[in-house]
C-alpha cells in the first residue's frame, strides 16, 4: 500500500510539472531563462519573484527542460496534458522538482483533478493581470463578475492574445445581437476545441 501511495503522489509531481510546461511554452518555439522566470514568477504567480531563478534552474537540473539556441524548451512531451480550470502547482513542486526520468510514471486521470477543481469559487486568481476591456452589456448577469476569470482560463488553454479573444467574441456578439458576453467568449471557446465542463461549472451561479 505505501508503495502505491508513493507512485500515485510521484504521478501527480509528474502532472503538475508537465501542466506548467504546457502553459508556459504553449505558442512558442522556446524561452529565455527570464523570460521564463517572469512567467512563473510575475505572469502566473506560482513561485515569488526571488524564488523564480532558483525554480528555473531546479527544473534544469532535473531534466524537464534544455537549453536549444539560447533558449529552454521542454524536454519531455507536453502533449494532451489536460489542465483543469483553476489549476495551480505547488511551488515546492518547482522549487524541489522529482527527476523527469519519472515522467514514464502513468499520469493521474485528468478526471480526478477536475473534480477537485470544479467549484472555482473556492479557488483564489493566482495570477494578477491588468483585463482586456471587454463588453459591458447585460451587466445585470450574475455571471458577468466571472467573466475575466473566463477569460484568463480561455486565453492560457487556446494560446490567443486576449486582445484576440476579445475581437472574436465581439464579432460573435454582432453575429448573434442578443448574446451576452461571457456566452461569446464560451462560444470562441468551443471554437477553438476546448474541454467545456470547468468552463460551465466557472459561469455556474446558485
Amino acid at each position: 500500500m505505501k508503495s502505491r501511495s508513493l507512485h500515485a503522489f510521484m504521478g501527480e509531481e509528474v502532472e503538475d510539472i508537465r501542466r506548467v510546461l504546457t502553459i508556459a511554452f504553449r505558442g512558442t518555439d522556446g524561452l529565455s531563462p527570464q523570460d521564463f522566470e517572469r512567467t512563473l514568477s510575475f505572469d502566473m504567480e506560482w513561485v515569488a519573484p526571488h524564488e523564480a531563478e532558483a525554480a528555473v534552474k531546479a527544473l534544469h537540473r532535473a531534466g524537464w527542460l534544455k537549453e536549444v539556441e539560447g533558449l529552454l524548451v521542454p524536454a519531455v512531451s507536453v502533449r494532451d496534458v489536460a489542465v483543469p480550470f483553476g489549476w495551480f502547482p505547488r511551488p515546492s513542486r518547482l522549487l524541489q522538482p522529482v527527476p523527469a526520468s519519472q515522467a514514464t510514471l502513468p499520469p493521474k486521470p485528468a478526471s480526478a483533478d477536475a473534480k477537485s477543481a470544479s467549484n472555482p469559487g473556492d479557488d483564489k486568481e493566482r495570477r494578477k493581470t491588468t483585463p482586456a476591456p471587454v463588453p459591458t452589456r447585460d451587466t445585470g448577469d450574475p455571471r458577468a463578475r466571472l467573466l475575466q476569470r473566463v477569460i484568463g482560463y480561455v486565453a492560457r488553454q487556446s494560446g490567443l492574445e486576449r486582445e484576440e479573444l476579445q475581437r472574436r467574441a465581439e464579432r460573435k456578439q454582432a453575429a448573434f445581437d442578443l448574446i451576452t458576453p461571457w456566452l461569446a467568449y464560451a462560444l470562441v471557446a468551443r471554437e477553438q476545441g476546448l474541454e467545456m465542463n470547468g468552463i460551465v461549472d466557472a459561469l455556474a451561479v446558485v
